[in-house]
């Protein structure tokens, strides 16, 4: 038996043809796992692999974290700059200007604080002068910030790490004879707990699917037609990263050089990457583009082929997502939102 047509459907069900039709986007829109949640319940993020739980199958995607070397905790963010918004900052007031070598030889004994932090000083001499920057042997300062991040993907700091914190610029205060400016350390946890659940509902995984019918490519084949649009195999050869201006925009899953690839899964961190290099538009080019030279067709993720309205329903979406990020002072892509959805 042929299909039943729209209109003897719609009429047994009572629904006018534009009702139905709405109703199949938002349905496709709700099946579809283009969007991912990174953060569920269970699985937050660890060093090296995150978990990702589709919404609409059980199935397990995992997306390799390159894990950096150790440096000590002030190093790694000595580069970054604290914000109030996604950290604690605690500042100390001296009543004349300390030496930067002074400083620095205290907070030596912090290297193992579990918790990333940063110091920032408030130097007085110098081309720096009146200017927060990094500590520096070099320089004196009347005033330092101490700062501490109030959560990240693996969710809102922990009061312990927090008390920590706060106890050690305690005692760095004394040892300087600073006056201390501190938050109270439950508002800090509440503030922390906030911030969570902001970054938990903006951590969308964007995904596109490119399914081959005819023949399942080898590994060569693959490689040379991905290498071939700049794509980039990653450092563990496990999958295909696409960069723009020096930045991944997003990435291929997982591969097994072994086995012929009859699928590749397109997928963008939507709070990572900037907003204005358009990176699910820059995607959906790329997918279609690999689609026409390996002969595969776009679909979501229950196999139905991706339609024009699928996708204008994906763009909304991700107005909306993009709009409440800036609301929160977290825009996609900035350096906050990098260090928050990390």
């Amino acid at each position: 038996g042929g299909l039943m047509p729209l209109e003897q459907f719609s009429s047994q069900w009572g629904l006018s043809e534009l009702q139905l039709a709405l109703g199949f986007i938002g349905f496709l829109f709700f099946i579809w796992v283009i969007v991912y949640n990174i953060r569920n319940t269970k699985g937050r993020r660890g060093n090296d692999a995150v978990r990702v739980e589709p919404s609409s199958k059980s199935e397990e995607v995992i997306v390799s974290e390159p894990i950096p070397a150790p440096l000590s905790p002030y190093q790694t963010l000595s580069k970054q700059t604290i914000d109030p918004r996604i950290d604690c900052v605690i500042a100390l007031r001296f009543s004349e200007p300390i030496s930067g070598i002074e400083i620095l030889d205290d907070l030596n004994d912090w290297t193992d604080l579990q918790t990333p932090w940063m110091a920032d000083g408030l130097s007085v001499t110098g081309p720096s002068e009146g200017v927060w920057c990094p500590l520096d042997t070099n320089h004196f300062y009347a005033e330092i910030q101490l700062a501490v991040q109030l959560a990240s993907r693996k969710g809102p700091i922990g009061v312990l790490e927090l008390s920590d914190f706060c106890s050690r610029v305690q005692a760095l205060a004394e040892t300087l004879d600073a006056q201390i400016d501190m938050p109270s350390v439950s508002g800090m946890l509440d503030s922390a707990k906030e911030l969570d659940v902001i970054a938990a509902q903006s951590d969308v995984l964007l995904g596109i699917n490119i399914v081959f019918d005819q023949q399942s490519w080898s590994w060569p084949h693959l490689d040379s037609a991905l290498t071939q649009r700049g794509f980039k195999l990653s450092n563990d050869g496990a999958y295909f990263e696409y960069s723009m201006q020096g930045k991944t925009v997003f990435r291929t899953g997982q591969f097994d050089h072994q086995t012929p690839v009859s699928q590749i899964t397109l997928q963008l961190e939507v709070p990572v990457v900037l907003a204005n290099l358009q990176p699910f538009d820059r995607m959906l080019k790329e997918a279609a583009d690999i689609a026409e030279t390996l002969q595969g067709r776009l679909v979501d993720d229950n196999g139905i082929n991706l339609t024009e309205s699928s996708v204008n329903v994906i763009r909304q979406q991700l107005d909306v997502l993009y709009a409440q990020l800036e609301k929160s002072g977290i825009a996609a892509g900035s350096g906050t939102a990098i260090r928050l959805f990390s």
